[in-house]
């Protein structure tokens, strides 16, 4: 119920964002110790992989928190072995967050639909997994809020890459 309630109030703009600058590094490194676990008793590995120490992006920490969130708990869902990485490249003005797995990929005929709401891949075992079928649309609205665009590339049993940009503090030299 909640995921409903979010999503209409993003669709609506009645979400208040508070934005402000902050760390990456200790951002990630928080979200990805708290999701560990996960990984671990369905034995994976999540990693992620450090920027600069002072590197820092511009945006709303809790509603990027859910993107960041449901990007790696969708990864860990589908992925059977291997490992989920979580990335974060320093471009010139941006950082480009990369979410990559070694799952069972998205067929091309669905993934335009993976970020409507309540679309399943697969119906049969999206039932077995979980979830609300709310988590991707939430995610690409929040991210629009922060004039990014969320990417997908997949290989069908080879793994997913959603990828996405945010401001980042920079000054001029």
């Amino acid at each position: 119920l909640n995921d409903l309630i979010d999503l209409s109030m993003i669709e609506s703009g009645e979400l208040r964002m508070s934005y402000r600058y902050f760390n990456v590094n200790d951002y990630l490194t928080n979200i990805v110790s708290e999701m560990k676990h996960l990984a671990e008793e369905n034995g994976l590995e999540l990693i992620f992989h450090p920027v600069r120490n002072d590197l820092e992006i511009f945006g709303d920490k809790d509603k990027l928190k859910q993107v960041f969130v449901n990007i790696i708990q969708n990864a860990i869902k589908y992925t059977e072995k291997g490992k989920v990485e979580v990335l974060a490249e320093e471009e010139k003005k941006n950082v480009k967050f990369v979410i990559k797995d070694t799952g069972i990929g998205i067929p091309d005929n669905s993934i335009n639909r993976i970020f409507e709401r309540f679309y399943r891949v697969d119906k049969a075992r999206s039932r077995s997994v979980g979830g609300t079928g709310l988590g991707l649309a939430i995610a690409k609205h929040i991210l629009e809020a922060h004039n990014s665009k969320i990417e997908v590339k997949s290989k069908l049993n080879a793994g997913s890459e959603f990828y996405f940009n945010l401001k980042k503090w920079w000054e001029e030299k």
